[in-house]
């Protein structure tokens, strides 16, 4: 984990949907940004849940918003990064003239994986030492709030489609150059979150085989989200099977099996995949606050 933090320039947290992977992604940036790296996590819904954690205003499309010392946060909206692109591009009149064709935004609208690729673009764009505007700040590291697995992987593909399309000018280029950051494991590294259950860890098994499939590298790390306390030992869990069968042993031993389906299906993850399998403690709160993130965090770094 500190060759991710340390090292790397992008971070794609994926998972299956449902398993906390903004979670994930905001305890990422804050671990990293403790290491002096100046870190952005990146949204790519308009969720704005990182910034209701942090207690900061919302995070707006496009607009790089502090968050806690270090650490930034931004909602990627296709368009705006669309128009950024254009202006570095073209600039000027063409860039008039573009951005109010009504035949232009219909292709951007509908055609298959533009918004993708425009939104990954942007993504390698934060993590690049010569940004699109030259006034925007440079990062050291780029923490990506992925989509679910099947569209964050589709996401990954479209520069190589849109390169192959394109053959030349400055799309193919683009295209290319989002694509080799992608696939490069100096560069970037894929991180895995699941949770201790059959479904999330079956999908993030397929998901670590379809990645390196399409990408080229596979899961380098997983978090095994949610997991719950190991509050008794074999001997505690004798004395409980012997004790009077009443309402608070009924619930200890219901526990204890939970966590025992828990450990399994941790230890058929780590069969299945290469990558180290870091467990996070589950948070008994129905909303996240700052301390919780900071816990998270602790477990991460």
């Amino acid at each position: 984990m500190d060759a991710l933090l340390r090292d790397r320039s992008l971070l794609y947290v994926t998972g299956k949907g449902g398993v906390g992977k903004t979670t994930v992604a905001a305890a990422l940036g804050l671990a990293a940004a403790r290491t002096g790296r100046r870190t952005i996590v990146c949204e790519v819904a308009e969720q704005d849940r990182m910034s209701r954690a942090f207690a900061r205003q919302g995070v707006r499309p496009e607009q790089e918003v502090e968050l806690s010392d270090g650490l930034w946060a931004i909602t990627i909206d296709p368009q705006a990064a669309l128009e950024e692109w254009l202006a570095k591009q073209v600039g000027g009149t063409a860039l008039k003239v573009l951005g109010h064709s009504h035949a232009f935004q219909y292709f951007v609208a509908a055609a298959p994986g533009a918004k993708e690729l425009i939104t990954i673009a942007k993504v390698w764009e934060l993590a690049q030492k010569q940004r699109w505007n030259s006034s925007n700040r440079l990062y050291d590291l780029v923490v990506v709030d992925a989509p679910a697995s099947g569209h964050g992987i589709g996401m990954l593909t479209t520069p190589r489609t849109f390169g192959e399309i394109a053959r030349v000018g400055p799309i193919r280029r683009q295209a290319y150059k989002v694509s080799e950051m992608l696939s490069d494991p100096a560069r970037t590294g894929y991180v895995g979150v699941a949770l201790p259950e059959e479904m999330p860890v079956t999908e993030t098994i397929e998901l670590d085989g379809r990645l390196r499939k399409e990408v080229g590298l596979g899961l380098e790390t997983i978090y095994m989200n949610a997991m719950w306390p190991e509050r008794f030992s074999s001997s505690d869990v004798t004395k409980l099977r012997a004790a009077e069968p009443a309402g608070a042993v009924r619930a200890a031993l219901s526990v204890h099996e939970r966590v025992k389906a828990q450990r399994a299906q941790v230890r058929r993850l780590e069969g299945a995949i290469d990558a180290p399998v870091t467990p996070l403690p589950f948070v008994f709160e129905s909303e996240l606050e700052l301390e919780h993130y900071e816990h998270l965090a602790d477990a991460i770094a």
